[in-house]
């Protein structure tokens, strides 16, 4: 994925292409905040203490989309990407990682997540969400997880002018 694939969401559709459409469109400006740059300027952290850095949001969305497609939909006990015990917080840590490596496991959580809502009969299919420990709709996911892209899509913005200065949307 990459921002020459990036367009903006349409204006006028039903709601479920409109989830689609946003939630691919924040897929690709975290990709597009990654483009160009080295895996040591991918991992450098924000500011002490925080251990924040663009490969570890890479790392940290990979995390979100299995644990919100494929876990609630497919599969209740698949192992999480980068943690044996459902730590989001370990994704941060991408000292050990290489952007391929972070950005490979990224695409296929996207690529399975884009897989299962595709099949799914309506946004009001329900799965089961292990860490809550009850149902939740698709519906509730997708924007749970447009949510989590919004939110992390502004601190990759912060990282990305902190590594060389490139701002913009």
């Amino acid at each position: 994925m990459t921002s020459q694939t990036r367009t903006g969401p349409p204006r006028f559709g039903s709601e479920r292409a409109m989830l689609r459409a946003f939630l691919d469109y924040h897929r690709a400006t975290l990709a597009m905040k990654c483009e160009g740059l080295t895996d040591e300027e991918l991992r450098q952290r924000s500011m002490p203490p925080s251990t924040l850095s663009l490969l570890g949001l890479v790392r940290h969305m990979a995390e979100v989309e299995r644990a919100w497609f494929r876990r609630v939909f497919e599969d209740n006990g698949a192992p999480m990407v980068w943690s044996e015990d459902t730590d989001f917080q370990a994704a941060y840590d991408a000292s050990a990682s290489t952007r391929s490596e972070a950005l490979a496991a990224w695409d296929a959580e996207v690529a399975a997540s884009r897989r299962i809502e595709r099949e799914a009969r309506s946004l009001d299919q329900s799965g089961y969400q292990p860490r809550w420990s009850e149902e939740v709709w698709l519906r509730m996911v997708m924007v749970h997880v447009l949510l989590e892209y919004g939110r992390h899509n502004g601190h990759a913005d912060l990282l990305r002018e902190g590594v060389d200065g490139t701002v913009g949307a």
